[in-house]
């Protein structure tokens, strides 16, 4: 179905090669992951597959592609579209219409079809999505797993022979992400599609897939096999993929159902195994720092339009102490940190920093002593140089810039290299610490992330949890929103889970992981009866 031969790929005044020397072979009907750190090609070779590379990118490419029999270098995106659908990061790229009906309707406007096949293929695929009841419904109204589906839709409308996915979990919670890889394989199943899919959380993925196809930054070809073969020959992967291979669990499970066994054998055999934590801290109590509380919210209330956002929200933030804010997606997360640095007015409550209520001072004297990464770093990148970005927040506070030490921030950050470089030409993970050295500048003592690990890799995660860590070393409040479990289970101090707009339950990791399973990290399902959320937990205990 799909065939590279020789394939590389050199961007527009690029010095080295995306993607070199690739030879792969596809056959149809196969589920492909596509795996690799960021900036390894993985986005490049996916739009080879529909033209998009060279078409809309420029560049230098070299080498043979077939799919379906189709040269993407001759045939070019707007004929692939109809043998490839496409499904982006970010499903509102691709949206054009405000209607589900609409959009969906949209891609078959310039096929040339009979109005009469262009209806029967909208009711098919709205049927097969289930999303009849929503057609509709506005876009804006949706939730990020309900704009995947239609994402899904606007590509398959088409009766595509292959459906590229390029990361279409990264914005979903742990529900709305499985609610998508659902149906993808039903698709893969009911429909024989070949489904190239590219993903850095491998855990979602893996046990559906019929091969993976890993990149390696800045080497040539790539390694392609099955599952357990390709994951014995690549060093960043998931949590309970590491804890096999370090326990030589033979062959190596791919889900947590297939681990069962090894982790109920290894129990019998040889492990004495703790109990689980009897200690029930109170809301705010759970590993807290003995410190005063940097930040309060109390009582806190946001009405976005007629709706009522945040709900009695209250919350205390301690120097020295890493908060992560789970919940599915819109139950007011992000809200919540616009309203801890006054982007978003709250309707009732009070918030203080140092005892201070923050009502009334301007987001730029907030920001000051607060540091808010939102969802997209680029949000807050527009200078000509990481440097730049710097030396603007410094201008914007009236700040010296010889009183703040730019040099050493870069360093601790790992881009003091790319001081001078452009920010928007960098990798996601080089973008997003561009972005946190632009907020970090000022020395601020809360730390706010929305989504930090979005898009990132297993290596840039591991790089950013060290960072996390000396934050909290030196005394720094952090707090983290995100969907990443795995992220709360190897950082985390306290956990405070939202609900509806309100905060259920605050507690350690293990706690809220045993009594919230739908948010429970691998190594915390696999071994529900102890207190344990990582790999190195686990094999810590094992080793006593």
């Amino acid at each position: 179905m799909i065939r590279f031969q020789s394939v590389s790929f050199t961007y527009p005044e690029a010095h080295q090669p995306a993607i070199q020397g690739i030879d792969l072979h596809i056959p149809r009907g196969e589920f492909v992951l596509l795996s690799g750190v960021s900036g390894s090609g993985k986005s490049t070779l996916l739009r080879c597959i529909n033209g998009l590379v060279p078409y809309f990118s420029g560049g230098v490419i070299q080498g043979q592609i077939q799919v379906a029999g189709i040269s993407p270098l001759e045939a070019g995106p707007k004929a692939m579209s109809q043998v490839v659908g496409f499904v982006f990061q970010d499903p509102e790229t691709q949206f054009v219409y405000e209607r589900v009906e609409d959009d969906i309707a949209f891609s078959l406007e310039n096929s040339a079809l009979p109005s009469v096949e262009m209806r029967r293929r909208v009711e098919w695929v709205l049927d097969l999505l289930q999303l009849r009841e929503y057609r509709k419904r506005r876009l804006a109204t949706f939730s990020g797993g309900e704009r995947q589906r239609v994402a899904i839709a606007a590509g398959l409308v088409r009766h595509p022979q292959v459906m590229v996915f390029d990361e279409p979990t990264s914005q979903l919670d742990p529900q709305s992400s499985e609610q998508v890889l659902q149906t993808i394989l039903q698709l893969h199943r009911e429909l024989e599609l070949t489904i190239v899919l590219s993903e850095h959380r491998l855990e979602r993925v893996l046990p559906y897939v019929d091969r993976i196809v890993h990149l390696e930054m800045g080497q040539p070809g790539v390694i392609s096999g099955p599952p357990q073969t390709v994951l014995k020959q690549i060093d960043h992967t998931p949590p309970l993929i590491s804890l096999a291979k370090t326990l030589d669990w033979q062959p190596l499970p791919l889900s947590l159902d297939q681990a069962r066994q090894f982790a109920r054998e290894a129990r019998t055999n040889s492990w004495r195994l703790p109990l689980p934590s009897t200690r029930n801290p109170s809301p705010g109590q759970a590993l807290r720092s003995p410190h005063t509380p940097v930040m309060q919210i109390c009582d806190l209330e946001v009405d976005i339009g007629k709706t009522n956002v945040l709900r009695s929200v209250s919350l205390e933030i301690y120097p020295g102490e890493i908060l992560a804010i789970i919940g599915a997606n819109g139950v007011g997360k992000t809200t919540l940190l616009r309203s801890l640095v006054g982007l978003q007015k709250p309707a009732r409550g009070q918030i203080t920093l140092d005892g201070k209520p923050i009502h009334g001072l301007n987001p730029a004297t907030i920001c000051q002593q607060i540091g808010y990464l939102p969802q997209d770093p680029n949000a807050l990148l527009f200078s000509d140089s990481v440097r730049a970005e710097m030396l603007l927040t410094l201008k914007n506070h009236q700040l010296s810039q010889h009183q703040y030490p730019t040099d050493a921030l870069l360093e601790e950050l790992g881009i003091l290299p790319l001081a001078e470089a452009y920010p928007r030409d960098l990798s996601v993970g080089e973008r997003q610490r561009a972005a946190l050295a632009a907020i970090l500048v000022t020395l601020p003592k809360v730390i706010l992330l929305d989504e930090p690990t979005r898009g990132l890799d297993y290596l840039c995660k591991q790089q950013l949890t060290r960072l996390f860590s000396g934050w909290r070393e030196a005394g720094r409040a952090v707090v983290i929103v995100t969907h990443d479990v795995e992220l709360v289970a190897q950082i985390a101090d306290r956990v405070a889970l939202m609900v509806d707009g309100a905060i259920k339950t605050q507690a350690q990791p293990a706690e809220v992981m045993q009594n919230h399973p739908e948010y429970a990290s691998q190594v915390a399902r696999l071994f529900p009866n102890t207190s344990w959320v990582t790999a190195q937990q686990a094999l810590s205990e094992m080793n006593k």
